[in-house]
């Protein structure tokens, strides 16, 4: 039966330190085989926190990762070029995401999101962007729901 270790890493980044290191170490696998293995299949997550498991068997010391994504936030955040959320997102907006961006994130994130369509999907996104005082394609995050909504309503 396999061992599940769970990380959290910053993309590209993991280091065989203490989390690591005390984790795996007693089950034989190479842990630095590991943080490489970890390293290759995070780069393009650089910057961002990523969720990563790690399942070794502890007969054959052998081990395969599960990579996960990254939380929407950080996905805008990194699209918008920006470190961190607005700590007054109803009244600064701190930068703006295309609407191409927003379907991205929904596609790339799938069943992370609830909704069964990927419009559904991107409203939820555009949720966030308003948490995180992002405008979408220039427009207030709130207003594009509402017309989204509306329109969705009127089929």
């Amino acid at each position: 039966m396999a061992v599940e270790v769970s990380i959290l890493v910053e993309g590209g980044k993991a280091a065989a330190g203490a989390t690591l290191g005390s984790a795996l170490g007693p089950l034989g696998v190479n842990v630095g085989q590991v943080v490489a293995k970890i390293n290759e299949q995070t780069k393009e997550f650089a910057g961002m926190r990523v969720p990563v498991i790690v399942r070794v068997d502890p007969n054959t010391r052998e081990f395969t990762l599960v990579v996960g994504r990254p939380p929407v936030a950080a996905l805008l955040l990194k699209e918008a070029k920006k470190e961190k959320g607005s700590g007054k997102p109803k009244g600064e907006v701190i930068g703006d995401v295309s609407m191409d961006a927003v379907k991205r994130i929904a596609e790339a994130k799938g069943d992370d999101l609830h909704g069964r369509s990927v419009e559904e999907k991107m409203n939820q996104v555009i949720g966030t962007c308003v948490s995180l005082g992002l405008s979408v394609g220039g427009e207030d995050p709130r207003s594009l729901l509402k017309s989204r909504l509306a329109a969705r309503g009127a089929r």
